[in-house]
């Protein structure tokens, strides 16, 4: 996590309505040369200043082909670091991407460093030594520029959590290059144990859960950064087919199968993210991104139930436009799932960046090393020649037509 100063104390002791008036004062005087970009998780008095609303990469994507439409130099990142990145590594050099708070981190991205990831890739190809096996690293997109430039280098792909399932298919077979006769493909998968999990599961691997409870060998095997060889042997290095990540997402993680039962009981279905648990995952009614999560609760029926498993602001956000066609929504969990580091951004952080910037004084910028931005770009490129477009709704002060890859 990077630090960010204090803000002055004009800041700290504004009202929420002052500050909001201010923003939208430097809107006005900024004008095109801007663009407010503000991901589902951000908080309300925030998001209702951006231009574009949506998930990190379907932001970044919009961002690129916006921006030179308006002219826009700026692009002020409502959402944390790693989404900052992937918007310089996607638009063009002209345009300075900023981050209202630098220490809007994102605890998941953090789990896995550039120099664990080293360490991990060379022990693994040590234990694999002598066999007919070949490495295939796999990003979520949640995971830092300087992972997608390892995976990109190394003929990787990122993934979504909506197509995650194509990039695995993709690696099945040998990413770029078909696999030759007798040749077999271990997936590296960072940073999300639980999607990893999932998505190996949906393609008929045998997790450690469903291993523990068959009582059969696993397939799938957890790499711990922290531990010498990951804390497996070689042996069980060679046998998985997939090596997740020890990571995950502070939020998603406090979804438990009780909680599940708990809402079965109150006639609700059960809607929650892939990040989730496999446990959780395996017995909700319902999993998918979190374009998949709004579109399938706009459509739902009046006078149905739901209870989703995502982060708070979003299904508050959710609910409050479902009441209205008579669909009742709640977060499945009653205790409070809330992305802190995106709620480090706030309208005083928002305030002073556009004050900052209408003196000519460009603060937080967010940029990515310019070797660093072409690796990770061949991780995203390979990832979005496996996502056909179709149309997203991106809300806020402008629908445009997107990608839905989030």
């Amino acid at each position: 996590m990077l630090w960010q100063p204090s803000l002055p104390e004009r800041y700290l002791n504004a009202t929420e309505a002052e500050l909001g008036a201010a923003i939208e004062a430097r809107r006005k005087e900024l004008g095109s040369k801007l663009l407010i970009l503000g991901h589902h998780y951000q908080q309300d008095d925030v998001i209702r200043h951006a231009d574009l609303i949506g998930d990190s990469l379907k932001l970044s994507q919009l961002a690129a082909a916006e921006a030179p439409k308006r002219g826009a130099r700026f692009i002020v990142f409502c959402g944390v670091h790693f989404m900052a990145e992937t918007a310089d590594i996607l638009t063009t050099d002209d345009v300075e991407v900023i981050l209202p708070d630098l220490s809007a981190g994102c605890s998941m991205a953090d789990m896995a460093a550039y120099d664990d990831t080293v360490d991990a890739w060379d022990a693994i190809h040590a234990a694999i030594k002598g066999r007919r096996q070949r490495v295939i690293p796999i990003t979520y997109v949640n995971s830092t520029a300087a992972i997608k430039a390892f995976v990109g280098e190394h003929g990787g792909a990122c993934c979504t959590s909506s197509n995650a399932r194509r990039v695995f298919e993709w690696a099945m077979q040998g990413g770029d290059t078909p696999l030759e006769s007798g040749e077999s493909v271990k997936i590296l998968f960072l940073p999300d144990q639980h999607l990893g999990r999932n998505t190996a599961k949906s393609h008929g691997y045998v997790t450690e859960v469903d291993a523990a409870a068959r009582g059969v060998a696993a397939q799938c095997a957890l790499w711990n950064p922290k531990l010498e060889n990951g804390g497996l042997t070689a042996a069980q290095i060679r046998d998985a087919g997939v090596l997740l990540w020890a990571g995950h997402c502070s939020v998603h993680k406090l979804f438990r199968p009780e909680h599940v039962d708990a809402a079965r009981r109150e006639g609700r279905t059960v809607l929650v993210h892939p990040e989730c648990a496999q446990e959780v995952v395996d017995i909700a009614d319902l999993a998918g991104s979190t374009e998949f999560i709004i579109d399938t609760i706009e459509r739902a029926a009046p006078g149905s139930s739901w209870a989703v498993g995502t982060e708070v602001h979003l299904v508050n956000r959710v609910a409050r436009r479902a009441a209205g066609r008579g669909v009742h929504v709640r977060i499945l969990s009653d205790c409070q799932c809330l992305c802190t580091t995106m709620y480090r951004i706030d309208q005083a952080h928002l305030a002073w960046c556009l004050d900052q910037l209408a003196a000519g004084k460009v603060v937080n910028r967010i940029g990515v090393h310019p070797e660093a931005k072409r690796l990770a770009r061949l991780a995203l490129d390979r990832m979005l020649r496996l996502a056909p477009a179709r149309a997203g709704a991106a809300g806020g002060r402008s629908a445009v037509a997107g990608m839905t890859v989030d």
